[in-house]
C-alpha cells in the first residue's frame, strides 16, 4: 500500500468557511512555470495551447500526478493552513492560551484585563500556521489538469458558491457571502448570476485573470477528522 503523504495548502477565510459548511469540495490552482516546464508544455503560461497526447507526461498518467502535482494524489491528505491566533482562557484555577481562528471567530480579543480593557488578538497570516495548529484535513479524491474555462456548472458550484435562489427557472449564484433578495441581479446589476459566471468573479476577485484561461490543477476533496 502507497504511503499516505500529508502537505499544507492555504486557504482564504471565505473559502474556509465554505469547507466546514460542506460547500466547497474541491479547489483549482494555476499550474505554476515550472509545472508548465515539467510537463513539456513551455517556459512561459501561453506559450503553447495543448498538453502533451501521449506518453508519461501525459496529464491522465499516474506517474505525470506522481512527479509533478504538488498537492498529491488520491488518498493523500492536505492540511488546511488559515488566519490564527491565541487568545487567554480560564482552565480551572489558572489560565492558559486556547488557538482561535479569524474566519469563524474574527472578533476574538486576546484577553481581558482586571479594569475589563479588552485586548484583540494579534492575527498570524496562514502561511506561519504550523502542523498542529490546524484544524482541518482533507484526503483528496481526485487530481487532474484541465483549462480553467472548462469548468461545468456542478464543479462552479463545487466550489464554495453561495446559492442565491431561482427565478424563472434558473439557478443563481455568488461567489458573495451575503444572500440578495429576489431579482437584485436585474435591479442592481449584480454579476455571477449562473453557477459558472460566479466562478468567474471569484477567481477575478482574488487576483486571477478568467480571460487568460490558463491550466488549472483541479483538486477535489473531502473532510476527514484530523
Amino acid at each position: 500500500m502507497p504511503e499516505i503523504k500529508e502537505r499544507p495548502i492555504l486557504f482564504s477565510a471565505p473559502m474556509v468557511r465554505a469547507i466546514l459548511e460542506g460547500r466547497k469540495t474541491v479547489t483549482r490552482r494555476a499550474l505554476n512555470v515550472q509545472a508548465l516546464k515539467n510537463i513539456g508544455y513551455g517556459v512561459q503560461l501561453g506559450e503553447c495551447h495543448e498538453l502533451p497526447s501521449e506518453g508519461p507526461l501525459h496529464p491522465n498518467s499516474i506517474g505525470y500526478y506522481t512527479d509533478f502535482c504538488p498537492f498529491g494524489q488520491p488518498g493523500d491528505r492536505l492540511w488546511v493552513r488559515e488566519t490564527f491566533g491565541l487568545q487567554v482562557r480560564q482552565y480551572g484555577g489558572g489560565a492558559g492560551e486556547h488557538i482561535v481562528y479569524r474566519a469563524t471567530n474574527p472578533d476574538a480579543i486576546y484577553c481581558k484585563s482586571a479594569e475589563g480593557q479588552e485586548y484583540p488578538v494579534k492575527w498570524k497570516p496562514s502561511i506561519h500556521m504550523p502542523r498542529h495548529s490546524s484544524r482541518i484535513l482533507l484526503e483528496i479524491t481526485d487530481v487532474r489538469v484541465e483549462r480553467l474555462q472548462d469548468i461545468s456548472e456542478e464543479q462552479a458550484v463545487a466550489e464554495g458558491l453561495i446559492w442565491q435562489g431561482q427565478e424563472n427557472g434558473k439557478t443563481f449564484y455568488s461567489h458573495a457571502e451575503r444572500k440578495y433578495p429576489p431579482g437584485a441581479h436585474q435591479q442592481f446589476g449584480i454579476s455571477g448570476v449562473d453557477a459558472v459566471s460566479a466562478f468567474r468573479n471569484l477567481w477575478n476577485s482574488v487576483g486571477g485573470d478568467w480571460d487568460a484561461n490558463p491550466w488549472v490543477w483541479v483538486v477535489e476533496f473531502k473532510r476527514v477528522t484530523p
